[in-house]
């Protein structure tokens, strides 16, 4: 259990579970195994699919799983194999790994996920879209979403490239308001990583820049002349582990056991791929 403690103790200063969504999303410590394994290590993934259930079980050292997107998200009235779900969080109980997730919580806190995808895009000052109220000691620029304004404005084509520079991406779809050619001169630009929507649509911003949004989003979008930049869900929250929080929660636990370690999934990836 002292890893487990450790860890939940250390994600709680990364980004406290006051900070998630609570109205609808489901966060914090999501399995606990009964009969914990007496490793030392700390997996982290954005999605626990069967693939990376079995990469972790496959390291004896690793105790706990941080999965950013919740495994377990719905109501549960019954526990089986049947359900793919299910079955994962069976399987983690039985094998003594317990499963914790941030989601919400990391997009929303200070040095969060939405602030590493705003230091990809160049120079500027930022701001939050929806702050949260009374947030926790040290993280008083909580909220959902950012907007990011750049000390030297640049073309839209310039934006994509630094995107997808930053993200690691090759391609990603973008939809130009009408008035955009792609040398238009971008000063600002809002941001939600994952499905950002519901946080970007009533922001006043030259591009939007998130993982997805549905076709008649991006089509309000573009009439109210802001261009969409879409990199799939979770490519825009991926590199933020191996990027910032394998080697700030590691650093956190190394205060309690120096020889706790922190890894990332080497299998997770988007489901989407450009063939």
């Amino acid at each position: 259990m002292a890893l487990l403690r450790n860890v939940t103790k250390c994600m709680e200063k990364i980004a406290p579970l006051k900070l998630a969504e609570a109205a609808w999303d489901n966060v914090g410590l999501l399995v606990e195994a009964p009969f914990p394994r007496q490793g030392n290590s700390v997996f982290l993934t954005i999605d626990l699919t069967q693939p990376v259930l079995e990469e972790a079980l496959r390291d004896p050292k690793i105790g706990v799983i941080v999965s950013y997107h919740p495994p377990l998200f719905r109501s549960i009235k019954r526990l089986t194999l049947s359900d793919d779900k299910q079955a994962i969080a069976l399987r983690c109980a039985a094998s003594g790994v317990s499963v914790f997730s941030p989601h919400t919580s990391l997009d929303n806190c200070t040095s969060g996920i939405t602030d590493w995808l705003a230091s990809g895009l160049g120079e500027g000052v930022t701001s939050v879209i929806n702050k949260i109220d009374n947030p926790p000691e040290g993280h008083e620029g909580s909220g959902s979403g950012r907007i990011h304004t750049l000390s030297q404005p640049i073309s839209l084509t310039e934006l994509v490239e630094r995107i997808k520079k930053h993200l690691g991406l090759k391609h990603v779809r973008l939809a130009r308001a009408p008035e955009h050619g792609l040398d238009a001169t971008i000063s600002t630009i809002a941001m939600c990583p994952g499905s950002g929507s519901s946080v970007l649509c009533d922001t006043k911003a030259d591009v939007y820049f998130t993982g997805e949004m549905s076709h008649h989003e991006v089509l309000a979008s573009i009439a109210s002349k802001t261009s969409v930049v879409l990199c799939e869900h979770t490519n825009t929250e991926r590199g933020f582990l191996a990027a910032v929080l394998q080697p700030r929660l590691q650093s956190l636990l190394r205060e309690s056991d120096k020889d706790a370690t922190v890894v990332c999934s080497t299998v997770d990836k988007d489901p989407l791929e450009i063939v």
